[in-house]
This record gives C-alpha cells, structure tokens and sequence, in this order.
C-alpha cells in the first residue's frame, strides 16, 4: 500500500473458500502482516475487508457477504488454481452494485490449474482476473494499480 496519504485508494472486499490465500493476499494488499490464522469474522485492515471461507461455503451465511460488499467499492472473487470446483454460480454479478473482480491465487502451485480457476472467474462474471501469488507477490502491483 502506498504511503502516500494523497492517492486515494478503493476499499476491496476478498470472497472465497476457506484455504484459498484470502488473508495471504490480504496481507500483501494492506502492506501489514495478519494473523494466517482460520478468520472468524471479518476483518478490515486499511482498504481490505477479508472475509471468513465459511460464509460463502455456507449458504445459510452467504447473505452476510453482501453486507460486507456495501461497505467496498470492489469485490475480489478469489478461486485457488488448486481449488477443484468453483463456489460462484454463473452471472452473480448481477446481484452485485459494485465492480467484481476475479483474482486467481496460488498461482505458483505446480499442481494447479490457473487456467480453469480462471474460466470459472469469468463464467461467474468477471471482465477483469488477476492471477496472484502471495508467496512470491506475483500479481500484487496489478491489483493494487486497479485499486487506485
């Protein structure tokens, strides 16, 4: 994050399953280390709202993102390359009012599929997918660029 008080940056609340690199990226994305730890609840550092994997594993809790979604400008759909399904059904951008964006994280897993966890990005709604690795910080810069 940079630290110039004068570039204004959009809020991004990350979606995703419980192990995909939410809270890695979400590290990486505010400059700050958070605890890698299971997140219970949602926690916002600076300009990223990092969410709990179960509540959009779980249908029941699923309509607590879209809370979340109300306090960002932008949405961060995320599908590890290594995931073997994908949790958004197709078009959910329609239920959205915020610009949705598909990252693409453990890219650097040889064993992954970066190209598929893509497919599904888009098929979901995504126009634009960032493919990131929060190890190496891979694909940081271009989220961030986004998010000026």
């Amino acid at each position: 994050m940079p630290d110039n008080p004068h570039i204004a940056m959009k809020t991004i609340v990350l979606i995703g399953r419980t192990g995909c690199g939410k809270t890695m990226l979400a590290s990486r994305l505010a400059g700050v280390e958070l605890d890698a730890k299971k997140t219970a609840g949602a926690v916002r550092v600076k300009n990223v709202i990092d969410t709990p994997g179960g509540f959009a594993e779980n249908r029941f809790l699923g309509g607590a993102l879209s809370v979340f979604a109300y306090e960002a400008q932008v949405v961060g759909l995320i599908i590890a390359a290594d995931e073997p399904f994908s949790l958004y059904p197709p078009n959910i951008h329609g239920m959205l009012n915020r610009d949705m964006i598909g990252i693409v994280t453990k890219t650097d897993i040889p064993a992954g599929n970066p190209k598929r966890a893509e497919g599904w990005l888009r098929l979901a709604g995504c126009k634009r997918v960032f493919h990131v690795s929060a190890l190496t910080g891979q694909g940081i810069d271009e989220i961030m660029e986004y998010l000026k």
